[in-house]
């Protein structure tokens, strides 16, 4: 048992209670897989009140990822193919993944080679920003891959 004014040590459950009680304090388990399990004699409502802050501060930490969407037609032409181009290479850049599918749509699906085609392209222009993470794969009507951002090493 840990606390103020309370010399460290084991005790029984019933003098830790007595012990928490004199100081108008709580007993709180703070490691219960221990052996023996560790409390300490504190405020309850400030720990949890601590707790919630180191959890908030953890939260805010976290990065999020983003997955941007680009889609294209089987037939999509070399100007519209650079326009998307230029956007994945911003997104990516941004740090956020790409998702780029072919959606075919009515009698389009018997060109499903000229999708991978355009895809693998695709990839290949965006090699020196993005890494694939799924390969050109086919999805119902769509042909979908995933690129994600290269890390950049920082000098």
């Amino acid at each position: 048992m840990v606390g103020d004014n309370i010399p460290v040590g084991v005790y029984p459950i019933n003098k830790a209670l007595e012990l928490a009680r004199e100081q108008g304090l709580d007993l709180v388990e703070i490691s219960p897989n221990a052996n023996p399990p560790v409390c300490k004699v504190l405020e309850y409502s400030k720990f949890k009140f601590d707790q919630k802050k180191k959890q908030k501060e953890l939260k805010s930490k976290q990065h999020k990822i983003v997955q941007k969407e680009i889609r294209f037609g089987p037939n999509t032409d070399d100007h519209d193919f650079d326009f998307k181009l230029k956007h994945a290479r911003r997104f990516l850049e941004e740090g956020a993944k790409v998702k780029a599918y072919v959606h075919f749509y009515g009698r389009t699906i018997v060109f499903k080679e000229r999708g991978e085609l355009l895809l693998l392209k695709f990839i290949q222009q965006l090699e020196e920003v993005g890494k694939v993470e799924q390969l050109p794969k086919m999805e119902g009507k769509r042909m979908n891959i995933l690129l994600a951002p290269k890390v950049l090493k920082k000098k």
